[in-house]
């Protein structure tokens, strides 16, 4: 392990600690002696991914994660919520043993996590994904969570809509506008 202050090429561990699907290594650089960390994870079999044009391309965790992050934008969402649903998808991914998965699977299986987050990062994400031609896509794709929403609302989930009746809402809201 080169020192990345001096690029010295040899250091000694001062502390190994366990982390997620890793070990965290505290070093001291033989040379500067300055100290640093390094995180080390097993390094899987190589997994590809089958796009929907039939390229394959290997599996890359940082352009998922781009990706469910970008859904995610400012969503009041726990700390580090994202990238648990990444190393979930990861490790199934890497548990169903296969060497190529298609892009399909894995874009529903970020669609299934998503939707028991957050409601809006879905509709984002699958607005993308689905590859929505128009506002009756969308508003179908809605309508599809407004009726599971009834049956089943994550905790920490705000409502899609309010209480009342869409025309409920904007004959109300004429009638609080106040006119100069």
């Amino acid at each position: 392990m080169n020192c990345p202050y001096c690029n010295y090429n040899d250091s000694k561990v001062i502390d190994s600690r366990d982390v997620n699907d890793g070990v965290r290594r505290r070093r001291q650089c033989l040379s500067c002696n300055a100290r640093f960390t390094t995180y080390e994870r097993i390094q899987p079999a190589s997994l590809f991914v089958i796009k929907k044009d039939q390229r394959r391309e290997e599996f890359n965790r940082v352009k998922l994660l781009g990706g469910v992050r970008k859904a995610c934008e400012k969503r009041p969402l726990p700390t580090g919520a994202v990238e648990k649903l990444i190393d979930d998808i990861e490790a199934e991914l890497y548990r169903s043993g296969k060497s190529e998965v298609p892009s399909t699977v894995i874009g529903d299986m970020v669609m299934a996590k998503l939707k028991n987050l957050d409601y809006i990062a879905y509709i984002r994400f699958a607005s993308v994904y689905r590859e929505f031609a128009d506002i009756t896509a969308l508003k179908d794709a809605v309508d599809t969570l407004v009726v599971s929403q009834k049956s089943h609302t994550p905790a920490s989930q705000l409502s899609l809509l309010p209480n009342e009746k869409p025309g409920e809402l904007v004959g109300r809201q004429r009638k609080n506008r106040r006119i100069p």
